[in-house]
Formats: structure tokens, sequence, C-alpha cells
């Protein structure tokens, strides 16, 4: 990546500007130590894992949308500047984006911060239907050539039962770190990033999605894998169940913060209106799943309190989308 002081400028630059457009400081985290880490010493280098769903720009207006957030903070001239911001104050070696629906405007405002990545676009995205769009949303993922090299990607769209092409895809990449060239063997993993189907009533597509992903994944059993993205599924349903019970022994990694293996109390916020009337939704359905063998997991980016998200909930004029991003730092054993 660029230097800490070109960052540290940029970063600058986001905050007057914001300022400027009279919004909010965005929400300020921080990263906390896993169950056990201060006993697990630190063997080679530490990456960093950033998993958002960005909400799409083209799924963030409409009169039943988001009803308690100022319509300013959903502008995209001034959202966008939030969305940046909270990428690089994580900063991380791999990024992970669902309901990408402006790949072009990550690309090249990442870019000179040492990024490169993928985009996959849904087949058929509601972003379309929406007038002034500025394209399909998908998946993506960007990660650091300073820290890392690709060596291999393929984008699939997930399948139902019957084995049709449902709407929902997956960017899976395998990387390798840059290092000492002189070792025999050069640490390799693998990082895939989904959006599984949306809305209450469609569990058993969700759990056909998660199986033939998990299927398709077969191919990298023998690394370690990190698999990312909104799921749409809270920890009760089913595929939340197949994932943690797979053959690869995947582990949530929010996971680790609780002595008795639970999730977080939410990682999406919001209010919107429904037939007339605003309904609140508060619930877990975002997750970084790894591997146990070859990836030991240091910290976690810590979720704001509910106090500090506000009664408004998300979006708001100090966070630009209605999900929470989730990060964490690990080193490959």
């Amino acid at each position: 990546m660029s230097d800490s002081s070109t960052e540290d400028k940029f970063m600058s630059w986001l905050r007057e500007e914001s300022a400027k457009r009279e919004l909010h400081p965005l929400l300020e985290r921080s990263f906390v130590p896993v169950q056990g880490a201060s006993a697990q010493p630190s063997n080679g280098p530490v990456l960093r894992i950033m998993q958002w769903n960005i909400l799409a720009q083209a799924l963030s207006m409409g009169d039943d949308n988001f009803v308690c957030c100022p319509e300013k903070a959903l502008n995209w001239e001034n959202r966008k500047l939030h969305l940046v911001e909270e990428i690089l104050c994580c900063r991380p070696h791999i990024l992970c984006l669902e309901e990408v629906d402006n790949f072009s405007f990550f690309q090249e405002s990442l870019m000179n911060f040492g990024y490169m990545g993928i985009f996959y676009p849904k087949p058929n995205s509601p972003c379309m239907n929406v007038e002034n769009n500025t394209g399909p949303d998908g998946c993506a993922v960007l990660y650091s050539t300073k820290h890392l090299i690709l060596s291999e990607s393929n984008s699939i769209v997930l399948q139902d039962e019957s084995g049709l092409d449902t709407n929902q895809v997956s960017v899976i990449c395998k990387f390798q770190l840059k290092g000492d060239n002189s070792k025999e063997t050069v640490p390799e993993f693998c990082v895939a990033v989904t959006h599984l189907k949306a809305k209450i009533g469609f569990d058993k597509l969700r759990f056909q999605q998660g199986k033939h992903l998990l299927k398709y994944l077969d191919k990298y059993s023998t690394i370690p894998l990190f698999i990312c993205g909104d799921f749409n599924a809270e920890p009760t349903e089913a595929v939340y169940d197949l994932f943690q019970k797979s053959k690869f022994g995947l582990v949530s990694v929010y996971t680790h913060l609780s002595n008795e293996g639970k999730e977080p109390p939410y990682t999406t916020w919001k209010i919107r209106g429904e037939f007339g009337e605003n309904k609140e939704s508060c619930k877990t359905i975002d997750y970084i799943w790894h591997t146990k063998k070859g990836i030991n997991v240091k910290s976690v980016l810590a979720f704001p309190s509910g106090e500090a998200i506000g009664e408004n909930r998300l979006p708001s004029m100090t966070y630009p989308s209605d999900h929470l991003s989730l990060a964490c730092d690990f080193e490959l054993v």
C-alpha cells in the first residue's frame, strides 16, 4: 500500500470533505483481542480481512427505504466519503464486499493505496430496475498487492437444489503471501465472498446456495480458507448449521469473543417503512467463517453499541450502510 503519510493526508481530506457536507464524524470502532489471543505468539505476518455489505446505492433510495435516515446521508456524493473512510480506517489486506453497484469507484479510489480487485455481478440485479442506476450489484474482492499475490480467481453463480442458476454469486480467490523467496514453500490461502438470497421464506434456497458453494470449495480443502458474506440468515437457520458442521471445520470469527461461542447480537440494524408503518430489524446475518486448521485469529473489529448507533439506526449521518463491517486480524500457522 502507499506510505502512511499519503494515507493520513487522504484521510484528513475525507474528513474535511465530510465536514463541509455537514456529515457527522464516522462511528469510532477499535480492534479487541479474541479469547486466548495473548497466549498465542505471532510466528508469521499478521494479515487483516474485512467483510462488508456496503448497501447498493440504487437500493438505498425509495419512499419505504430507511425512513429514519436523512436524505443527505443517502446521497452518493456524501455516502461514498464515509464508505472509503471506513475501509481505510480498517486498512485491510483483503476486502470482501457485497451490494457493490459502483465497482469502478472503489477500484479507482483504492488503487492509489495498492489495491486491485475482482467484481462479479448478479445475473439479474434489482439495481437495474432503478432509474439512474450505476449498473448491477454484485460481490467483489480487493486485495493489497504489496502483501499478496493473486494466484487464482473464479466467479460462480450459485445453484439451487435442481442445479439451476440462481441470482446470487460468489467470488473465490487464492492468494500467496509475498515474502522470502528463499523458502521452499510460500504460504497460500483461499478467500470466498458471497451474498445469499434475502427475505423471509427463502431459507431452503439459502441452504442450497450454501451447499453449492461448499461443494465448489472442495478443491481448496487442503489450504486455509475464509468464507465471507451477507448470508441473510441468522444463527438459528439451517445454512448456518451447514457451515458450522461442514467438513472444513469452519468457525465464525466473532464467536471467538464469547466463552459460549455465541454470535454478536447484531451485524445489521435498520428501520424501514412497511405498509405505512416503521419496522425495526436488528439481527446477525453477516459472517467471516474460517477453517480451524491453518488460521490463528488474533483480534476482531468491535461493534458499536446501540447508543453509539443512535435511535434512528443505520444507515445514518455517522455510518453509510445498513450493515456494519466485520474484520479480523489473523496469521497463517
